[in-house]
């Protein structure tokens, strides 16, 4: 009997499939608030998934995984909507992942993440006026947390990028610049 290697799964989706899980459960664990994984592995999946709707797809998922056992709220959706489009500026990554490249991104999507989601808690909350400094006034709520949200994009991204670099490294049949 022989075996068909075609139909069987490469090991570079298997590999970073297993580290965005990983990281997103991760959040299952006690930590500081805004202290997760979300903009790493969204900009890691799409730096490195060769197939764009995976490179999305993924992360997506493995947050609704976490989420089944931290409990689901009305903030999600925007949430997972800024997720997507984090996963889309880690594009910019395909073929160029450098460290400065990484840091930058990952500025940018936490500051990202932080206006979008702020905005929709003004937006959707009772919390704050409707007025320019209603949401001045959460967005500025918002700022003792935003130093967490950062450490965790720089903490997860040295996790997620620098040990597929090591996976890659000690592992050829992951040495291509997508998988």
């Amino acid at each position: 009997m022989s075996t068909n290697q075609n139909s069987s799964i490469a090991p570079g989706p298997i590999a970073l499939t297993v580290l965005i899980v990983l990281a997103a459960l991760s959040r299952i664990l006690p930590h500081p608030f805004n202290f997760t994984p979300i903009e790493a592995m969204a900009l890691f999946g799409g730096a490195y998934y060769a197939n764009r709707a995976l490179s999305i797809a993924v992360p997506l998922l493995a947050m609704l995984l976490a989420d089944f056992f931290l409990g689901f709220h009305d903030g999600m959706p925007v949430i997972y909507a800024t997720i997507a489009l984090i996963s889309i500026l880690g594009f910019a990554l395909r073929g160029r992942v450098s460290v400065l490249r990484v840091a930058s991104l990952g500025l940018i999507s936490a500051t990202l993440f932080f206006l979008i989601t702020n905005f929709a808690v003004w937006l959707g909350g009772t919390m704050y006026p409707m007025t320019a400094n209603g949401l001045l006034a959460c967005y500025i709520a918002g700022i003792p947390f935003f130093h967490w949200q950062l450490a965790g994009v720089a903490a997860y991204s040295v996790v997620l990028f620098g040990g597929f670099a090591l996976l890659r490294s000690n592992l050829p049949a992951l040495k291509s610049q997508t998988v």
